[in-house]
């Protein structure tokens, strides 16, 4: 077993669609993360899992494992984690949860009737939910006294205005719980921390376009530290396109390739979540790297990175004009933090908005790489969902101490 210390310690799930990341944090303020790793590829060949100990600089372990899916990715992080930790050094687990539907708008301990609440809505997001839920009740199976908590990721948009997230279809739909509540929330509640601490003087109270461009990409705007609109809607299929998911569609293809082709729900939820987005308009990849890479020689290649880029620019457009004006736009995640190009190639034109990037600042990757004296600071910073999760689980900790 490695020394990690006496403990408490935290522990943080992020389960996603195809991969789990976890981080271990020492409970204390401010919070230090200890391990952090990753299983990638769950469900998919060659997986693997990846452990880095952040006491050791970074230092990482990598092997190949077989994660057919989710429920037996638990059991591999619990060995580990059993091996390596020692799960009664931890005082209590958060999990990213993707949908908090219309009940949940903050953190919650996790309770056999928060549970039942998550099963009810799981049609809402098939993708992840189940597999959340299979998450936390593995932990539960095998330590059923360890508290566990639900971070929701549509939280940070709970109290977007009544215009925002409502959908033109029947009323009725709308009290059944069929509105628009965007995702991401954690990663933007995380970077709008961060703007406070490393912005100028009152730029968190500002006009913000936060731009989490990853394997899913979404975009938020921000007045006043509240999220007043985003990309996605009532599934974090909608929106922009983004790796593998096609973002906002005609809704009458649902109809026509049902006629045309006898495509079923299953084949159409199936389509638009696995088999679009990039890899649909490339037909070779779904990773940004690759298609940049391809796109000199591969029209279709080409095709799909400016698409990406043409309906991000189109959406900044869009966010300003809810937001009226803009005095920040922040790129982060996956392609939003490690992609000079994309970031320049979406920020191309928009001159008329007060955005001009810095070419030199924008390819030597710098905190801020718009040009000096522009009206809007563009910004890149790192996201951090897992210590958003970590910290979420310590205050209601805190919160339980207080009510004995």
């Amino acid at each position: 077993m490695n020394d990690w210390g006496p403990g408490p310690f935290i522990l943080a799930i992020n389960g996603g669609s195809s991969s789990l990341k976890f981080a271990l944090y020492g409970m204390a303020q401010p919070l230090l993360r200890l391990v952090s790793g990753m299983i990638d590829r769950i469900g998919l060949p060659e997986s693997v899992m990846i452990v880095t100990n952040n006491q050791t600089h970074g230092q990482s372990e990598r092997w190949s494992i077989d994660a057919p899916d989710h429920a037996v990715c638990a059991g591999l992080l619990l060995d580990w984690l059993e091996r390596n930790v020692g799960l009664t050094k931890v005082r209590a687990i958060g999990h990213r949860v993707v949908h908090g539907g219309m009940k949940y708008s903050r953190p919650e301990p996790v309770t056999p009737e928060l549970l039942a609440e998550l099963r009810r809505i799981s049609p809402y997001d098939p993708e992840h939910l189940p597999s959340e839920i299979g998450l936390i009740e593995a932990f539960s199976q095998r330590y059923p006294n360890l508290p566990q908590a639900a971070c929701f990721d549509t939280a940070f948009h709970h109290d977007m205005p009544r215009v925002a997230r409502l959908l033109a279809i029947p009323r009725r739909y709308d009290r059944m719980g069929v509105q628009r509540y965007g995702f991401h929330g954690l990663s933007y509640a995380f970077l709008m921390k961060e703007l406070a601490r490393v912005g100028k003087k009152e730029e968190a109270n500002g006009r913000v376009i936060l731009a989490h461009l990853g394997n899913g990409a979404s975009m938020t705007a921000v007045m006043g530290g509240k999220s007043i609109e985003t990309t996605m809607g009532f599934t974090p299929t909608s929106g922009l396109p983004m790796s593998r998911r096609s973002g906002d569609l005609d809704p009458g293809l649902v109809s026509y390739l049902a006629r045309t082709e006898g495509m079923s729900v299953e084949q159409f939820h199936k389509m638009v979540n696995t088999e679009s987005g990039l890899l649909g308009v490339s037909e070779s990849s779904p990773d940004i790297r690759d298609l940049l890479a391809q796109e000199e020689n591969d029209p279709r290649a080409a095709e799909a990175v400016a698409l990406f880029c043409y309906q991000a620019k189109k959406t900044i457009g869009a966010l300003a004009a809810a937001l009226g004006g803009l005095d920040t736009l922040v790129f982060s995640a996956g392609i939003g933090e490690h992609s000079p190009i994309i970031r320049a190639r979406i920020c191309e034109d928009l001159r008329f908005l007060g955005i001009a990037i810095d070419g030199a600042r924008n390819e030597a990757g710098e905190a801020v790489v718009s040009k000096e004296g522009s009206a809007v600071t563009i910004r890149v910073i790192r996201t951090d969902e897992e210590i958003e999760i970590a910290q979420a689980v310590l205050q209601l900790q805190a919160s339980k101490q207080q009510d004995r």
